[in-house]
């Protein structure tokens, strides 16, 4: 194994508390996967202290699992690990193949981000990246029965830290280290570059792109269509496109118009009008496809998910929560719960339900 691919990180320190942990959508997911599989939640909220205070030394990341050291005032340090598996070179390949594909993507994840429908393209593809409930296997030296311990509760807690800054992080426990990704992305992006450079041979097809002919008329404008309405058209063509070409599902008209309106703000108003169609776009904006789906339908979640979203509303406020399938009204906030686990904040305005901001797996966080 190179050393490529193990990267160690120093200890954070009580001063590394400095703000929530998990700010990002896909360092809360990591959060869930572990939060959902605790069997005691005095051991959640133990590690949660812990890792606020400094007690997690050195992280050290490595292909299948991250450990640390972790100090308690009860004994200890402990070692403890947290393994995730790998994904096979198959997946791999998927996973790349989807990334060189899409430009928004690629540029995304280089500039060290995770785009929501870049892990739901992932997992459209049979290659899931985040780890589901049961993923995550902990594992620590402590005399404690219950997995995960506090100690293994810490460390998760501060490698979302990790995680929000660089989820390459979260790759490399998948199996590969940043520079083996880039370079594999390379190769599948290079040659596209190299034939714009290459001197033709006598014989060969010119470079088309530079075909300017002469003495054609321009086009007249079209009457009463905007200049800009062009450039709609032609992203919305492009994105058309790409997404047949992927074998991607299409939204329909109405979707179609309210993620148009969603992406290019400025033709919103030649898209739709009235307060529905701006609702319908303020979900997309805050939420994607699944925020549009919250607001128009209700589902009924499984049980577990609602007795764990009071067990989190219990911890930032004394009201009763009301629900209603997957939607729950604390005073003027309502969150929704779509298919992917994560709660979508509403406002209550003139008698309306707003979206409001973006998703949390943690409803708590939605609160305030």
């Amino acid at each position: 194994m190179s050393d490529e691919r193990v990267r160690g990180f120093p200890a954070f320190g009580a001063a590394g508390a400095r703000g929530r942990f998990a700010k990002s959508w896909w360092g809360r997911a990591w959060l869930s996967a572990m939060e959902d599989t605790a069997l005691d939640l005095r051991q959640l909220k133990a590690g949660r202290r812990y890792a606020a205070a400094g007690l997690v030394g050195p992280i050290t990341v490595s292909p299948g699992r991250i450990a640390a050291m972790v100090d308690d005032a009860d004994g200890g340090p402990y070692r403890t690990e947290l393994r995730l598996a790998e994904l096979s070179e198959v997946d791999w390949t998927r996973f790349l193949d989807r990334v060189a594909s899409r430009a928004g993507h690629l540029a995304a994840l280089l500039d060290r981000d995770m785009p929501h429908d870049l892990v739901e393209a992932a997992d459209d593809a049979g290659v899931h990246l985040l780890p589901g409930i049961g993923d995550l296997d902990p594992e620590c030296d402590c005399p404690g029965w219950e997995l995960p311990c506090k100690h293994a509760a810490a460390l998760s807690f501060q490698a979302s830290w990790l995680l929000d800054a660089d989820p390459f992080v979260l790759l490399l426990m998948r199996g590969k280290g940043e520079r083996e990704i880039r370079e594999e992305l390379e190769s599948r992006t290079a040659p596209r570059d190299e034939l714009a450079a290459v001197d033709r041979a006598p014989g060969e097809l010119p470079d088309l792109a530079a075909f300017q002919p002469t003495g054609a008329p321009s086009l007249p404008a079209a009457p009463g269509v905007p200049a800009e309405a062009f450039a709609l058209l032609v992203a919305n063509a492009s994105a058309r496109a790409r997404a047949v070409l992927a074998r991607e599902p299409w939204p329909g008209r109405r979707h179609d118009a309210v993620r148009l309106a969603a992406e290019f703000p400025d033709a919103a108003d030649r898209l739709g009008d009235g307060p529905e169609f701006r609702r319908a776009v303020a979900a997309w904006t805050h939420g994607g496809p699944a925020g549009f789906d919250v607001l128009e339908g209700a589902w009924t979640p499984p049980k577990a998910a609602l007795a764990a979203a009071r067990t989190a509303l219990a911890d930032v406020t004394d009201e009763e929560p009301v629900f209603d399938r997957n939607r729950c009204t604390v005073g003027d906030v309502q969150v929704r719960l779509d298919h992917q686990g994560r709660w979508h904040p509403y406002r209550l305005e003139d008698g309306t339900w707003w979206p409001a901001g973006a998703p949390e797996t943690d409803p708590g966080l939605l609160l305030g």
